[in-house]
């Protein structure tokens, strides 16, 4: 097996919204914000080469939305998805199989793509089975007044419509080379990949731990719609997988590509070092 980061370009969220109960006086020096309380984030995929399959976890938020709505969350940068796949080889018709952990637009933008004419939708990933979670996909697609702005349909349908999507029923999971953790807080049914590679478990922690600074409990995200969900999130993955051998992966944090946790003499979690994947 082989890992390889994929970045899809950097975006601007509020700060407050990213954390939630947490004072600005104390997050701002994590991830310093700009006069408009906006705080920089990374759109960090991970690619699996396993034998013959190519999987592309996540990919995200795509290019087909209008300049207005992009102007809300000031893409910056030189990352492209494209660009990162081509540094290590690759192209998107190479990838077989494509796996969401959530629908939302900036995890899932970037799987449909305007067609030659621009008259229509296609697969960006054409070759590509794609992968959701059955009490997602419901949700998803029936979207509650508080998410519904973050489930666009032109993300979602046109998967379906194609008839390259699959989905993952309950917790188990086996026709891809990793098993998924299910959380329930941040949206229904959001889907963490677990990955053993080489002598590690590998979490690919989507929006359960969107950077290094969400390790602890009350780091919880406010656009989580079950915050305290979130916190049973944390502390059940916590307690499945043994400290000193878990590595997470971080989907959003603006530099730190992957993190080492280490168990505090209070007993709880905390961040040990961060590192780039190619270090493991």
């Amino acid at each position: 097996m082989e890992l390889y980061t994929i970045h899809a370009g950097s975006f601007k969220l509020d700060g407050g919204a990213m954390f939630g109960v947490v004072p600005k006086s104390m997050w701002n020096k994590l991830n310093t914000a700009d006069d408009n309380n906006m705080c920089s984030w990374a759109m960090r995929c991970l690619l699996i080469k396993d034998g013959k399959r190519l999987i592309l976890i996540d990919n995200g938020m795509g290019d087909k939305q209008d300049p207005k709505f992009f102007g809300h969350y000031y893409l910056h940068g030189d990352d492209t998805l494209d660009k990162s796949l081509a540094k290590h080889g690759f192209k998107r018709d190479d990838i077989t199989d494509v796996f969401l952990t959530h629908l939302h637009f900036d995890h899932c933008g970037g799987s449909i793509q305007w067609n030659s004419d621009r008259t229509g939708y296609e697969l960006a990933f054409k070759n590509a089975t794609y992968w959701s979670h059955t009490a997602h996909w419901d949700w998803a697609t029936n979207p509650n007044a508080r998410e519904k702005a973050s489930f666009l349909k032109e993300n979602i349908l046109p998967i379906k419509e194609s008839g390259h999507l699959k989905m993952v029923e309950g917790n188990g999971f086996s026709q891809l080379p990793f098993s998924v953790f299910i959380c329930k807080g941040h949206t229904e049914s959001m889907m963490l990949p677990v990955i053993s590679y080489r002598d590690y478990t590998i979490i690919y922690c989507a929006d359960l731990f969107p950077s290094r600074w969400h390790i602890g409990m009350p780091y919880v995200m406010a656009y989580d719609v079950r915050p305290l969900d979130s916190m049973k999130d944390k502390e059940a993955l916590f307690s499945q997988f043994p400290t000193e051998k878990t590595i997470l992966y971080f989907e959003h944090d603006p530099s730190a590509e992957c993190g080492s946790l280490v168990k505090t003499d209070r007993g709880s979690i905390a961040l040990d070092k961060t590192f780039p994947l190619t270090e493991l």
